[in-house]
């Protein structure tokens, strides 16, 4: 491990046994990488990557963690994996992620989502000695008014487009289960949910988004076709939503009546940034492609922003970088890879550690 001071929520987490669907994907690539340093045991199940490259393939964390790759909605396997490893704390991020495939693939993603949930809670609940569990939603869970003020974790829930629908009614199943279902022992299921906003940073290679789009561009030398480049995003860096996971774990696991809810995880302050903006930065970091707008894009949500006061103010929860420091180090890992100077895992750590040195300091200064 490479840091031997670790922060409070990470030493509540060291050593317990993290079961955490998704591992494979974008988000819970960074997640396997962030529990490995801090020394959690760590069984991820996931489908294979989809991508090429994948942010899992080349970090390689094998060694590091049990890897089963396997399908949410196959409940039978799920158990197997789930039931054998006798996880402490469940950290479920496994989705259907997309908008734009959402409306290819309606049947799969409410399907992945939504059963795929139910399919984990079904699981975790049945398993000795649980402490806590994180399910991972999203900020388009809200009904979406085009409204310019953030959204706060008692506002409607709703959804216009298949994927947005099919996670508010993920939400639904877990606040079944969180008011339904006790453990084991019979006590309240410790469940969570965390709506996080848009996500970027290094190693996404997915389709249909801002940052692979860029990345795909400026690789390939052809122009970056953009929808809606006005509409607004709270875009913030992979790792702010992963400390956010870990530390709702985390106190899941030291007081989970008061944990035990919706939280929203956005950006420091409020700030939704437009698509023009977040490819301008990026363009002064690495490259400018060239730009093509997109006639007739699917419907999605133009305005959006979440208001994360109830996060700050009672997790203490705080991400290291503003915005301008997320765009460049995303943009900063993607040139760093190509230019073959280093590999994903020497980046991926280098930025994992400086997040972390961060947090760190400023837990010392409150000490």
């Amino acid at each position: 491990m490479q840091h031997t001071e670790l922060l409070a929520f990470e030493t509540a987490l060291r050593g317990k046994r993290v079961f955490l669907t998704g591992h494979t994907g974008f988000t819970g690539s960074w997640a396997s990488a962030w529990l490995a340093q801090i020394g959690a045991d760590v069984c991820g199940f996931s489908l294979a990557p989809e991508t090429s490259p994948s942010l899992w393939n080349e970090l390689a964390l094998e060694g590091r963690m049990r890897s089963t790759i396997g399908d949410i909605c196959d409940r039978d396997a799920l158990n197997e994996a789930m039931w054998a490893f006798a996880p402490q704390v469940v950290l479920h991020l496994a989705a259907q992620p997309l908008v734009r495939r959402s409306y290819r693939e309606p049947f799969e993603t409410f399907n992945t989502n939504v059963m795929g949930t139910l399919n984990v809670l079904e699981a975790a609940r049945h398993v000795p000695g649980l402490e806590a569990i994180v399910c991972v939603t999203t900020d388009k869970v809200y009904e979406n008014k085009e409204w310019p003020w953030p959204y706060r974790e008692n506002d409607p829930l709703g959804g216009k487009d298949p994927y947005s629908a099919s996670k508010s009614a993920a939400e639904m199943v877990i606040q079944s289960y969180q008011y339904a279902f006790q453990r084991v022992d019979g006590s309240a299921l410790p469940i969570a949910t965390a709506r996080g906003g848009n996500i970027i940073g290094g190693g996404d290679w997915s389709e249909d988004r801002l940052v692979p789009d860029f990345v795909r561009a400026v690789t390939s030398g052809s122009s970056l076709t953009l929808r809606y480049p006005d509409a607004t995003r709270p875009w913030q860096h992979v790792l702010a939503l992963v400390q956010g996971y870990l530390m709702l774990a985390a106190s899941l696991i030291e007081n989970p009546q008061a944990a035990a809810r919706s939280w929203n995880l956005g950006p420091a302050d409020g700030r939704a940034l437009t698509v023009r903006t977040v490819l301008e930065s990026l363009s002064g970091t690495w490259t400018r492609p060239n730009l093509e707008y997109l006639d007739n894009p699917a419907k999605e949500a133009q305005l959006l922003a979440l208001d994360s006061t109830l996060a700050r103010d009672v997790l203490g929860w705080s991400p290291a970088w503003e915005v301008e420091e997320t765009i460049e180090r995303t943009a900063a890992w993607y040139r760093d890879f190509y230019l073959g100077e280093q590999g994903a895992p020497a980046i991926t750590a280098a930025q994992i550690g400086a997040w972390r040195k961060t947090l760190l300091d400023r837990e010392n200064q409150v000490a």
